[in-house]
């Protein structure tokens, strides 16, 4: 004390010093907090544009244009049909996108750290029978030559890497996202048993020789006794066979939302027994690796877009469709010059989900109700450095026992220089319900905040304080994000109904048609319906 003066503190000064003290702590801590404030960003589909359907109000169309084949929708069911074109010597043809990137739910994203996808993020090996998805991996370099005995090479970089997938559960990283540590006896066996069980269903064949369950349901046999199954929730079914584990119930709840939306309870019983048993594993029986890109899907969406090479017009949505005797016309608002045209055409694939086609042509309305959709999100992810706990064992897809997503992509994990920080995770989130336009609705009411609490929590889980090493969180939301196969959808002739052409001039191709939103569903349908437009 340079004054030499002595201070005699009293009980009074010292609580005063305190709360100051304490007060100065946390302005100092606050000030930090603002040097490293997390990024936070909405997005998601064009919904706004999109809602427009349902109070049209377009400018009249200030001209025509005539092009031999259209195509409605640029996610994979449209690419594919505009592949199917190219391949049999057709370039004529036009690509029209209500969004500004194609792609569907397979589009992706980049920043300066990482490709990263905005919805499906991989592909499993495809069944050995899905011989014109094989080709077009072979032009893709994908698959990069076949063996003597016809098995397929595929380029070892775009597998998934190992480790790929872990399951957090008791506090402890387990290999494998089946649970298995910390479980009783009666647990492990119920899970064996659940698995045989599948086994045997995968192998069931209808009175026409065809798999019951195959991938797509194109292929798949309709002449067999088992559609009782779509009667019944998968929750059902599985208490009616004695399963009565919890962990096995989570393990099912979770793969039936990753693949449709919706989980156990709002699930078909056939739909969720198609997802353990329409993958043969013809090729490699022992290996559970999938083809996976640091962008996801979008890896597929570029191929492709590079085979096709489609002239394609975005931002532009199709809101009436008329025929007339020899054309089709399809009237499109460009929301970006706001202007209308009128395209008419010979030939109309139309590759728009269902909730958009009950405005485009009304005589589809009511069957177009029979179709739910389950909202979602992706949440891009950005890390300074990844908690302790994590370590080296950090795995391609890391999910968490118990939480409310469906866990997180780490998606550098497919590129050579793995664990380079900054890291960049995809966490995905379906608004599994009973009412799936509440969930909707949810999805879209939330603020930046909420979303970001309520994923830091979720992922807090395995965790703990991964909030301060988080710079970005950009979440996309897909407010129709897939069809749900809801019991009754799969059997019902409503399928069929909404995949039958109009006339010989109107085609439909969509993942919606099979019930089930899936790369070969979108893939075989767009096939389908170009072959369809030049027989």
């Amino acid at each position: 004390m340079r004054s030499g003066v002595k201070y005699k503190w009293n009980r009074r000064d010292f609580l005063k010093g305190s709360i100051l003290l304490a007060i100065s702590t946390q302005f100092i801590q606050a000030c930090k907090r603002g040097t490293n404030k997390l990024f936070l960003k909405l997005t998601g589909t064009n919904h706004i544009l999109g809602h427009r359907l349902r109070f049209p109000d377009f400018p009249k169309p200030s001209n025509e244009v005539h092009i031999p084949y259209l195509i409605l929708g640029g996610g994979i069911a449209g690419l594919s049909a505009a592949y199917q074109l190219k391949n049999k010597g057709i370039s004529d043809f036009l690509l029209i996108e209500m969004e500004d990137k194609l792609g569907g739910n397979s589009k992706s994203s980049e920043n300066k750290h990482s490709k990263y996808p905005l919805g499906a993020h991989y592909l499993p090996i495809p069944n050995a029978s899905n011989k014109e998805l094989y080709t077009f991996l072979e032009k893709a370099k994908i698959v990069t030559g076949w063996t003597a005995d016809q098995t397929p090479i595929f380029d070892e970089e775009q597998l998934s890497f190992a480790p790929q997938s872990r399951l957090f559960i008791h506090n402890y990283w387990q290999s494998g996202v089946i649970p298995e540590y910390g479980l009783e006896e009666d647990d492990l066996k119920q899970t064996q048993r659940f698995l045989a069980q599948m086994q045997h269903f995968s192998n069931l064949k209808g009175r026409d020789d065809k798999f019951v369950f195959d991938i797509p349901t194109l292929f798949a046999s309709e002449a067999h006794d088992f559609w009782e199954l779509d009667k019944i929730t998968l929750a059902e079914w599985m208490k009616q066979e004695g399963y009565s584990s919890k962990y096995l119930f989570e393990y099912v709840n979770y793969a039936c939302r990753d693949d449709f939306g919706t989980g156990v309870n709002n699930s078909s019983a056939f739909a969720g027994i198609h997802y353990f048993s329409s993958r043969k594993h013809d090729y490699f029986p022992n290996d559970d690796r999938v083809l996976t890109w640091q962008e996801g899907n979008g890896r597929l969406v570029e191929k492709l877009k590079e085979i096709a090479s489609p002239t394609s017009i975005k931002n532009s949505l199709a809101y009436k469709i008329e025929q007339e005797k020899d054309i089709v016309k399809v009237y499109v608002y460009d929301s970006k010059t706001n202007k209308s045209t009128i395209y008419t055409t010979n030939k109309l694939i139309n590759c728009c989900p269902q909730f958009v086609n009950q405005y485009l042509i009304p005589e589809r309305k009511e069957l177009s109700k029979h179709c739910q959709y389950a909202p979602w999100l992706v949440a891009s992810i950005v890390l300074d450095e990844f908690p302790a706990s994590i370590g080296e064992s950090l795995s391609w897809d890391n999910v968490i026992y118990g939480a409310n997503g469906l866990g997180y992509i780490y998606n550098q994990h497919q590129s050579v220089a793995q664990f380079k920080s900054p890291f960049v995770l995809s966490y995905y989130h379906s608004l599994d319900g009973k009412d799936l336009k509440k969930e909707r609705q949810k999805l879209y009411d939330w603020t930046e905040v909420q979303w970001k609490d309520f994923i830091i929590k979720d992922l807090s889980i395995a965790h703990y304080g991964i909030e301060k090493h988080i710079s970005s969180i950009e979440v996309y939301r897909l407010g129709h994000g897939m069809i749900s196969p809801v019991p009754g959808y799969l059997s019902s002739s409503i399928r069929k109904d909404l995949a039958k052409p109009i006339g010989n001039q109107i085609f439909f191709a969509h993942s919606d048609l099979s019930g089930l939103s899936l790369f070969e569903e979108a893939f075989y349908r767009g096939i389908q319906a170009a072959d369809y437009t030049v027989t």
